[in-house]
């Protein structure tokens, strides 16, 4: 995860996922939805070509005692670990689609989608969906790059290792990596709209339960 969240931001989070719909991003829905508006079209093509002839059924698979690693992460192409722009201060970056309307600022929580893979083997790292943080809160390039987007956009981030975690090593990050994110901007809180939902919730009575969510 690109970002250390402040346990005081924990209640406004909550709240922060309750008003925001939940949205999943649309770049594989056309790889998802093509099989299913393709095939029942087909189905009605006359075949032109002579069938086949018939041939005997393949051999089951033997049983393999091998175990997958988990969590399961794939590996991305190389073609999308590279980026066509570049800030001043070294960040490259792709804007996959563009949002409308403002960006957030150092002093805003953002809700994103988002994944992260290393530059170098395309190996993902790391995951999330609907995940609220600030942006001032995380290494410096994620944060650079989720000032540039507006709600609803979704940018791949080529972050050098000097503005992600150096010569930090972890268990999946190797130390001085370069690192990619693919990152949707679903929603976002000023600093004056977290204020106000502090002051509700420090005006919130003790022990009163909260509404219970409708179906």
């Amino acid at each position: 995860m690109p970002e250390r969240v402040d346990p005081a931001y924990g209640p406004i989070m909550n709240a922060f996922r309750r008003l925001t719909p939940r949205l999943i991003s649309r770049i594989s829905l056309p790889l998802l939805v093509m099989p299913l508006l393709v095939m029942p079209l087909l189905a009605g093509v006359p075949a032109v070509r002579a069938a086949a002839p018939a041939t005997a059924s393949p051999k089951p698979a033997e049983p393999n005692a091998g175990i997958i690693p988990l969590p399961l992460m794939p590996i991305v192409p190389a073609s999308q670990r590279a980026c066509t722009a570049k800030t001043p201060s070294g960040l490259g970056y792709t804007m996959l689609r563009a949002g409308t309307g403002a960006q957030p600022a150092g002093e805003d929580m953002v809700l994103v989608n988002y994944v992260g893979y290393l530059a170098a083997t395309g190996a993902v790292f790391d995951q999330n969906m609907q995940t609220p943080m600030p942006v001032g809160g995380v290494i410096p390039g994620f944060s650079e790059g989720l000032k540039l987007l507006s709600r609803t956009a979704i940018v791949r981030l080529c972050i050098p290792a000097a503005m992600a975690y150096g010569a930090q090593a972890s268990e999946t990050i190797p130390a001085n990596s370069d690192l990619v994110f693919q990152v949707e901007l679903i929603d976002f809180k000023t600093a004056a709209e977290i204020e106000e939902m502090r002051k509700a919730q420090a005006a919130q009575p003790p022990g009163q339960d909260e509404a219970a969510p409708q179906p």
